[in-house]
Order: C-alpha cells, then sequence, then structure tokens
C-alpha cells in the first residue's frame, strides 16, 4: 500500500500583493519568510557556513556595541509596504526595541544590516537587497561571501546624494572598522570544514 503524497496548501496572494503587515497574519508561514515587492519569499535551509558565519559576526558585533546600539539577528525589517526583508544580522537603534512580541524594525532604526550569500539567494543578496536597504536609507551594509569556507566580508556606506551603496572595503582576515562604532572581528576564527 503506497502513502499520497502531503499536499500543502500555499498562500494565494491578494490583488497588489501582500503588505508588511500581512507576515504577522498569515497563518503557518514557514520560518524567515521575507516579502520582496510583496510576494512571499522562502528560505532554504543553510549550510554550516552560513550558521557559522552569523554567529561569528553576531558574536563579534556584540563584544563592542555601545549602549545606544543593539545587535540582532534574523529580524525582519519594514522597508515599505510591500518590503519587509529579513537581514542575516544587524545593527539597530537600543531604543527601537518594543518589548518581546516585536516582530520587525522600520528602516530608519536599522544602522547595519548584513546578508551571508547563500547559493540560493545569490542574486537577492547581492542585488535585490542592498539597493532596497540603500534606498530606504540604511546607512551601512555587509555582504559576506565564502572564500573556500573562510567569510570574506564587503562592507558598504551609504552615499546620501545618490541613496546608493558605496563600496569602502573588503576583508578577508580581519575587519576592523570605525563605523558605525568601533569593531574588530578575527574572521579566521571559523574553521572551513571538511570539503572546504
Amino acid at each position: 500500500m503506497s502513502v499520497a503524497p502531503q499536499q500543502h496548501a500555499w498562500p494565494e496572494p491578494p490583488p497588489g500583493g501582500y503588505t508588511a503587515d500581512d507576515l504577522d497574519r498569515l497563518p503557518d508561514l514557514p520560518p524567515h519568510t521575507e516579502l520582496i515587492d510583496g510576494s512571499l519569499v522562502f528560505v532554504s535551509p543553510q549550510t554550516k557556513f552560513h550558521s557559522r558565519t552569523m554567529r561569528l559576526l553576531d558574536n563579534g558585533l556584540l563584544r563592542t556595541v555601545p549602549d545606544d546600539f543593539d545587535v540582532d539577528r534574523e529580524m525582519s525589517v519594514v522597508l515599505g509596504p510591500r518590503q519587509r526583508p529579513e537581514p542575516d544580522v544587524m545593527v539597530v537603534r537600543a531604543d527601537a526595541d518594543t518589548g518581546p512580541a516585536q516582530t520587525a524594525y522600520r528602516a530608519e532604526d536599522v544602522v547595519l544590516a548584513v546578508e551571508v550569500v547563500s547559493e540560493e539567494s545569490e542574486d537577492r543578496d547581492r542585488d535585490t537587497k542592498p539597493a532596497k536597504y540603500a534606498k530606504a536609507g540604511i546607512p551601512h551594509f555587509w555582504r559576506v561571501e565564502s572564500d573556500g569556507g573562510r567569510p570574506v566580508v564587503y562592507v558598504y556606506e551609504l552615499d546620501p546624494a545618490t541613496r546608493a551603496y558605496v563600496a569602502t572595503g573588503i576583508h578577508h582576515d580581519r575587519l576592523k572598522l570605525t563605523v558605525p562604532y568601533d569593531i574588530d572581528i578575527d574572521l579566521t576564527v571559523t574553521r572551513p570544514g571538511p570539503g572546504a
């Protein structure tokens, strides 16, 4: 006797697409669902590189974060009515904390958005999301790529005149910056692991 495959009822978008508020109301969404241009984006299972790099950056940013900032992982940010992406790590203004039930930050509360590039998210992490973060006025953006299992951090700063990011550095072994605050992270402490 064979068992029929289980069918999943995918949410059907309303005319014009979903809104940022819909993410809090739609039942049974997979964890870390993002909203890009009114469409739901479901995240694939993450790699060990992705997980370890997020932990490295999260811990490194927390080590020196000033009292007026905070560091959060995997929280979404409302960039507009139909835009609610979820950076892997972000630095936010401490006064933006609304309590334990908070599900998102506003764009003006985010100081730094970090995306760790995965194979399934290359286009979004390299093009789509940085352009949207810049347009929303987020002052700093980091894109993190794997080089043989070790993180390489591409650092960008917002040019307020053009509302576009300008590259300010590529960091292979050590990430030492003075903006948005004094940061010093040893990027070599992650282990590439077998097969890297």
